[in-house]
């Protein structure tokens, strides 16, 4: 019993420096981008820089776990959203969750948004919620509800449009941003009235994927 007593506050103490490193990686992550190492996040956790390398044996163990629990978390919404009846709140409120996720998370933006990472990442994305997302607007073309031509891969490049928008106006106006979602969303819903055909199709799976990691490509290509 005594040894366990013993343990009992060194397991709360390890867990706690774990959430300290994760939170001060997500600052500096946002604030300098992926650059800083695993000594700069201990010291701006407040813990020792051995304390640090007993938690995650390197900066790229962080930046893992910190992936891992995003996705956890926007795999969640999908699935949430899917248990929704009606089709159009359900791609919706997938839509404005992830989004508020995403303005929420500098630290994720930077990690998902650095071109030095390479596409294994990405491909987790790829294999766990764009079926996901398909499964959504599949739903809502089938009421009726979104225009025919509306497809799963515009999901991921509104989410994209709106990274700018977030990024350049939070500190001023943190929630200018659902003013051009809601243009967006607006543009896409199914009614009574003609669509102005557009200009060009939707991009398939395979392409978006390789447009969206273009810039990972690119930095490989200059480090070799």
């Amino acid at each position: 019993m005594a040894a366990n007593d013993a343990e009992r506050p060194l397991r709360k103490d390890a867990s706690i420096n774990r959430e300290r490193l994760l939170d001060a990686a997500r600052e500096l992550f946002a604030e300098k981008g992926l650059g800083v190492t695993l000594n700069d996040i201990a010291h701006h956790a407040g813990v020792g820089v051995g304390t640090a390398y007993r938690r995650f044996a390197n900066k790229d163990e962080i930046i893992d776990t910190l992936f891992e629990e995003r996705l956890e978390a926007v795999e969640a919404v999908a699935r949430e959203a899917l248990e929704e009846d009606d089709p159009w709140i359900a791609l919706t409120d997938y839509l404005r969750r992830t989004l508020k996720m995403q303005f929420g998370d500098r630290g994720l933006h930077q990690i998902l948004d650095d071109p030095t990472l390479g596409d294994e990442r990405i491909g987790d994305v790829r294999r766990r919620i764009a079926p996901l997302i398909v499964e959504l607007v599949r739903r809502a073309q089938e009421a009726g509800v979104v225009r025919h031509d509306f497809a799963p891969t515009d999901v991921t490049f509104i989410q994209s449009a709106m990274a700018p928008i977030m990024n350049s106006t939070r500190d001023v106006a943190p929630e200018l941003y659902e003013r051009y979602l809601t243009f967006i969303l607006d543009g896409i819903r199914s009614d009574t009235r003609e669509f102005t055909p557009l200009p060009t199709p939707a991009l398939n799976s395979e392409t978006t994927h390789s447009a969206m990691t273009r810039k990972r490509r690119a930095a490989a290509r200059r480090a070799r």
